[in-house]
């Protein structure tokens, strides 16, 4: 098989470290002048993806000689990392990005970035270019290696930039990364989706689907290892198809089990699968692993055949199930996790309660559930007999009630048993009690210390709620 190359050419990213020498030179005579740093903040909206590719916008800005800052209003750069799955998640962006137009004013060198998902969309440019005139850099996901060159350009005294695709929609490697966590780590293995999942706008705002070379992922991989970080998770529109598009002879249960082989104390996790494409071969890889989670995330969205055809899902709740019992077979401690979308087009109430009927055959663990939101865009949002707001809403109400109740049993279930957690710190809501998650991705709450944060311990499980674990921690 012949392989396709997709990374974008060394050329280009040297030409980008360029301009980050450029910027650090400007911003360390600012120091000098001034006594202080110019600092950047990124605020990330959305999936797990657009966390990892913050980390590398944060890393080219601290390249850049900017320093890491939490608050938009000391800011010389923002970076607004933007969502388009929902409108909710759109409407928040725009929110926010208004509120920056004060900070603007106070600091008029202030640069402002929007990149992600959102400003693929010809209308929200269209809206951008209008409405936010104090915005200076907009680009889409596929592009972000290439902001050194923007904020170059408009610290120069060039126009506003707007730069929302990528028709090659390549992969770029070597860019500086900086990890919001010094355990957790996200490692993408690709880009994109061919899917075209009727009520998704994923395709269109991310591209076709694109590898990284394993030997790129591997050593990324490696190097985390070696730093001691704990929890890996693979990510990709659709993991399952990894190597598909590049002419691989190698899948992403090849790359699990190389990856697997390296020595040291850490669980891989991967996000998302989708159903079609979720092999024996990856379920077998994952059984007889040493690293990889007792996890599996397998969004079935509906439990009707006649919903899943009309989201273009291109399977059935019976070759669904199929595959969540050979996982069972396979791994009978795994944790299995979902997602469900309520109110899609059409759906009748005889489809929503083959949806409850596939939750209480299925028992999921967790599912993370949505009440279905038109994206412009998509064939979805065009069909007749859309669902009013009302009856999605009391259907959902439903869905959780039934989904709380199994949730809140295979908690239980686990009462008396000892669990690897990694430990998060303190809680949000009670600083004297401490958090982690289990490889299953469970919340659990315990009696930790400060020296636990960021390691593994043993918790004998004392108490299953809905939504988390608690117990105390078995010292050796």
């Amino acid at each position: 098989m012949v392989n396709i190359d997709r990374s974008v050419s060394p050329n280009e990213i040297e030409k980008q470290k360029e301009y980050m020498a450029k910027i650090r030179a400007l911003n360390d005579a600012y120091f000098e002048d001034k006594g202080v740093r110019r600092k950047a903040f990124a605020l990330t909206l959305g999936c797990q993806q657009n966390e990892a590719d913050s980390e590398r916008l944060m890393g080219m800005a601290i390249e850049m000689g900017y320093e890491k800052c939490d608050s938009p209003d000391d800011a010389s750069l923002i970076m607004v990392n933007t969502c388009a799955i929902r409108e909710h998640a759109e409407k928040r962006a725009l929110s926010l990005v208004g509120q920056y137009k004060h900070v603007k004013s106070r600091n008029p060198d202030l640069i402002i970035v929007i990149c992600g998902c959102m400003v693929v969309q010809e209308h929200r440019v269209k809206d951008i270019k209008m409405r936010y005139p104090y915005v200076d850099i907009l680009f889409g996901p596929s592009l972000i290696y290439r902001m050194p060159e923007h904020i170059w350009s408009r610290s120069e005294g060039g126009k506003r930039i707007f730069d929302p695709d990528n028709a090659e929609y390549k992969v770029a490697e070597g860019l500086p990364v900086c990890r919001e966590s010094s355990y957790r780590a996200w490692v993408s293995v690709m880009y994109g989706c061919n899917n075209f999942c009727s009520y998704c706008i994923v395709p269109y705002v991310r591209g076709r689907e694109r590898s990284r070379r394993k030997e790129d992922v591997i050593a990324e991989f490696s190097e985390l290892v070696q730093k001691g970080y704990k929890d890996i998770t693979l990510l990709g529109q659709n993991v399952n198809s990894y190597g598909k598009d590049s002419g691989f002879d190698y899948d992403f249960a090849d790359l699990l089990e190389q990856l697997d082989a390296i020595e040291g104390d850490y669980t891989i996790h991967f996000m998302t699968s989708h159903p079609k494409d979720a092999t024996r071969k990856l379920i077998d890889v994952m059984s007889s692993s040493k690293h990889v989670a007792r996890h599996f995330h397998l969004p079935l969205q509906s439990g009707s055949d006649s919903v899943l055809k009309a989201m273009n899902r291109k399977y059935d709740f019976e070759k669904y199930i199929s595959t969540l019992d050979y996982i069972r077979e396979k791994m009978p401690d795994v944790t299995l996790s979902s997602d469900i979308i309520v109110g899609f087009p059409g759906e009748t109430e005889e489809d929503f309660e083959k949806t409850l009927e596939a939750l209480s055959r299925a028992r999921f663990d967790m599912v993370y559930s949505f009440q279905y939101s038109p994206r412009r865009g998509t064939p979805a949002a065009e069909m007749e007999e859309q669902i009013s707001k009302e009856v999605k809403g009391e259907r959902f109400d439903r869905l959780l009630k039934l989904q709380d109740s199994i949730s809140l049993a295979s908690n239980q279930v686990l009462v008396g048993k000892t669990l690897r957690v990694l430990c998060d710190g303190p809680s949000k809501n009670n600083k004297d009690v401490f958090s982690g998650r289990t490889d299953g991705g469970k919340i659990v709450f315990f009696d930790g210390e400060l020296d636990d944060i960021g390691q593994f311990v043993d918790v004998n499980i004392e108490k299953g709620d809905t939504f988390a674990l608690s117990g105390k921690i078995i010292r050796k």
